[in-house]
């Protein structure tokens, strides 16, 4: 597998608090990544150590095959941080200009990025415009667009929609679809599920600077299923019935309801077929999926990190 962030029980102690306790990831080439926890969890202060910014106390990490913040590295990275300070008294295209030539984009090739960059962002028609005059929404949309300029391979993206309006998150899924397309990777940090939900291919979830858990969207869309049934009343022949379909797997809640997580939707005719042939009269079959917020809730807890 092409890996293009590897790291291996990386930690990051300041003091006596220790912010990142065991960070190991796998991220392969083309994949749209989502890092996923509660405040305080350790999620800014790894993608600082990833991208060279802090030194790790512990532990190793690979970015594009080289340490953090090797330049040869970093020539290949976009980072938009969820916290920007833009030159208010450019406009949107000189300030892309001045961020090419830092990145050494060929002269030649400039004018054509900048143009491409800005449809892409939805900004082509604020190319002339002072950033002074953009809205917090807009300043992250040419943030955007400058982490892009140099065409990464890698892409840190930090809340990126935090501040985005419906039309602004659509820009960006748009994007993160496009860089998906063209075997971009994309590091996503945010605590809006449903965008990452819509736009990531694996999600990992972190607290107090541990890796939980990792899974695959794809999975959860084509995952299981949680399963309500409600009948006229709970007996033991509709019990044997549904236990041959889902044996051990249904939780009683009074006399007339039960519950039960589904590997399989297409075993929903059964279960209905099983609760007339016991004789039971069924009021409702509630087949329901688990959220990217339910898994959440349930592999990290409902409180903050505290810190």
């Amino acid at each position: 597998m092409d890996l293009v962030i590897e790291t291996d029980n990386l930690q990051k102690r300041f003091g006596t608090k220790l912010a990142v306790a065991d960070l190991t990831l796998a991220v392969p080439r083309g994949e749209v990544f989502a890092f996923l926890g509660p405040n305080g969890a350790g999620k800014s202060t790894s993608v600082k150590m990833l991208l060279g910014l802090v030194r790790p106390t512990g532990g190793r990490a690979l970015l594009l095959g080289h340490a953090p913040g090797d330049p040869v590295a970093m020539a290949r990275v976009g980072f938009v941080p969820e916290h920007f300070r833009f030159p208010e008294w450019l406009r949107a295209a000189e300030f892309l200009r001045l961020h090419a030539r830092l990145a050494r984009l060929p002269l030649a090739r400039r004018s054509a990025r900048i143009a491409d960059v800005l449809q892409l962002v939805g900004l082509a028609e604020q190319a002339d415009t002072p950033l002074a005059s953009f809205s917090k929404g807009m300043l992250q949309r040419i943030g955007l667009a400058q982490a892009l300029l140099h065409e990464p391979e890698l892409v840190f993206l930090d809340e990126p929609t935090s501040a985005l309006d419906p039309f602004g998150r659509m820009v960006v899924r748009q994007v993160i679809a496009t860089l998906k397309a063209q075997g971009t990777t994309v590091f996503l940090n945010s605590h809006l599920l449903g965008e990452v939900e819509a736009t990531a291919d694996r999600a990992a979830f972190i607290r107090a600077g541990r890796v939980l858990q990792t899974i695959a969207l794809g999975d959860l869309a084509a995952g299981r299923v949680q399963l309500v049934l409600r009948v006229d009343l709970v007996t033991e022949a509709l019990l044997v019935a549904l236990d041959a379909l889902v044996p051990g797997g249904w939780q009683r809640s009074g006399t007339d309801t039960l519950r039960a997580d589904l590997a399989d939707e297409q075993l929903l005719p059964q279960i209905a077929a099983a609760v007339i042939g016991s004789g039971a009269q069924l009021y409702a079959l509630v087949p329901q999926r688990r959220s990217l917020e339910q898994i959440f809730l349930d592999v990290v807890g409902e409180q903050d990190s505290g810190q």
